[in-house]
C-alpha cells in the first residue's frame, strides 16, 4: 500500500500548492479559476437533483391517484394467520358493533372497490341519506381480495380482509360462473361465523342504496327477515320471492343452525346460488324442527330494480337488483342517487312534486340481459341478477 500512499500524498500535495497560491502568478489565476468552476459545477448538480427529485414527486403522486392499487402489490402485504384472523374479526366486529352488538356488513372485492366503482356509490349513498351517515360507524367491509382490503383500508375504519389464499375473487365475476357461487358461499359461511361469535346483523350488497335508518321497519319478532325481488303482501308468506343482498339476522340458536344447513345445502342442490337454495329449503321441515321464524321484507320500504319502492316519503333502500352488468349497476345507481337528492331538495325547498318517482331502470332490468324480463310467476332468474 505504500505506492499507493505516495501517489495520493503526491496528489494531495499538488492540491495544497495550488491553494496556497505558490508556484508563481499563474498558479493563482488558475487555482482561482478551478475553484470557481467546481462551485458552479456543484450548483449545477444541486439544481438538476432538485428538479429530478419534484418531477419524480409529482408523477409519483399522479400515478398513485390513477391507480391506487399499484402501491398495495400482492406481496407488501400478508394476511394475518387463521388464528389470528379469528382474534382480529372479533376486534373489528367489536369496534362497529352497537350495545347490542348488531353491526351492518358487506363483502366488497376488487372490483367493485375501484375508484369511481361500485364502493364509492356506496358509502356515498350513506352520507346523503336521511339519517343515514351515522351507520358507517358500525358497517364492517368484508374485503374478499387483498386490493380490496387496500382500498377499503384507504376510505372506511372497519374492513376485515377475507381474502384467501389459492382463491381470486378480484375479478367482476359472471352471474351463476364458478367464481360467482364460490364468492356467494363464502359469503354464507361467514355470515355463520359472524353468528356463532353473537352479533346480530344486517346484511348489505354494496349496490343497495341507504335513504332511511331501516330498523324501525324491521320485525320485533323474526330471527331472520330478508328482502325481496317481488314482495306478495304479506311478510310471513314463504312464496314471497327473497333477495339474498339484503337481510337482518339475529344471533341466537335458531339462526346459527339455520345457517349451516343453508350452507351445507350447497351440496344437495350443487350448481346453485345462495338464494336459489334459499327458495328450495324455505319449505323444508327442518326449519319448523329447529323453531326459526322467517318474515319477508316489504318493497315499500326495502325495494330495488325489480320492484321500486314507489313512495319516496317510505323508502328506506334500494337495490340495483335485476341488474347484470358491472357499470350498468354503477349508472343506475348514480341516477338513483341523483332522485335522491332531487327530491331531498325539493322537500328541504318546499316545492317537492306530489309523486316524485325515480328515473331508473335506464341500464338496468330488462335492458340489462337482453329479451329476458322477471316474472312474477317465476322469477328466480331474472330476480337474482344482482
Amino acid at each position: 500500500m505504500d505506492s499507493g500512499g505516495r501517489a495520493i500524498d503526491g496528489a494531495n500535495g499538488d492540491e495544497k500548492s495550488l491553494e496556497s497560491g505558490g508556484g508563481g502568478g499563474n498558479t493563482g489565476y488558475s487555482h482561482h479559476f478551478y475553484n470557481h468552476h467546481r462551485r458552479l459545477t456543484f450548483h449545477h448538480f444541486l439544481w438538476v437533483l432538485m428538479m429530478f427529485l419534484t418531477i419524480a414527486l409529482s408523477c409519483l403522486v399522479l400515478y398513485h391517484t390513477t391507480y391506487p392499487f399499484q402501491f398495495f402489490p400482492k406481496n407488501s402485504y400478508n394476511p394475518p394467520s387463521p388464528a389470528n384472523k379469528n382474534a382480529e374479526l372479533e376486534r373489528v366486529l367489536k369496534e362497529a358493533a352497537t350495545k347490542d352488538k348488531t353491526v351492518i356488513l358487506t363483502t366488497l372485492n376488487k372490483a367493485w372497490a375501484e375508484p369511481n366503482s361500485i364502493f364509492d356509490v356506496f358509502l356515498e349513498g350513506f352520507k346523503i341519506g336521511n339519517g343515514t351517515k351515522k351507520f358507517l360507524n358500525n358497517l364492517v367491509v368484508i374485503a374478499l381480495d387483498r386490493e380490496a382490503y387496500a382500498r377499503c383500508a384507504a376510505l372506511h375504519p372497519h374492513c376485515f380482509d377475507l381474502s384467501t389464499d389459492g382463491t381470486d375473487f378480484s375479478g367482476e365475476a359472471d352471474f351463476m360462473s364458478p367464481e360467482y357461487l364460490k364468492m356467494m358461499w363464502r359469503r354464507i359461511d361467514f355470515l355463520h361465523t359472524v353468528l356463532d361469535l353473537g352479533y346480530n346483523f344486517v346484511f348489505t350488497d354494496t349496490d343497495i342504496m341507504w335513504f332511511r335508518d331501516p330498523f324501525p321497519h324491521f320485525y320485533s319478532d323474526a330471527d331472520f327477515q330478508i328482502a325481496c325481488d317481488f314482495f306478495r303482501g304479506n311478510p310471513s308468506d314463504l312464496n314471497n320471492q327473497p333477495n339474498g343482498g339484503y337481510n337482518y339476522v339475529k344471533s341466537n340458536t335458531h339462526t346459527i343452525k339455520f345457517y349451516e344447513f343453508w350452507y351445507n345445502s350447497s351440496e344437495t342442490y350443487p350448481g346453485l346460488h345462495d338464494q336459489d337454495v334459499l327458495n328450495k329449503i324455505k319449505y323444508d321441515p327442518y326449519l319448523s324442527e329447529i323453531g326459526i321464524t322467517i318474515k319477508f321484507l316489504d318493497t315499500a320500504y326495502f325495494g330495488g330494480i325489480c320492484e321500486p319502492s314507489r313512495d319516496f316519503n317510505k323508502v328506506c333502500t334500494m337495490h340495483a337488483n335485476c341488474c347484470v352488468g358491472l357499470d350498468n349497476k354503477i349508472h343506475d345507481l348514480k341516477i338513483m342517487l341523483d332522485d335522491w337528492r332531487k327530491y331531498s331538495s325539493a322537500k328541504t325547498n318546499e316545492t317537492a312534486p306530489s309523486l316524485p318517482s325515480w328515473t331508473v331502470p335506464q341500464r338496468c332490468g330488462a335492458a340489462s340481459w337482453g329479451s329476458l324480463k322477471p316474472s312474477k310467476k317465476n322469477n328466480t332468474e331474472g330476480g337474482t341478477k344482482r
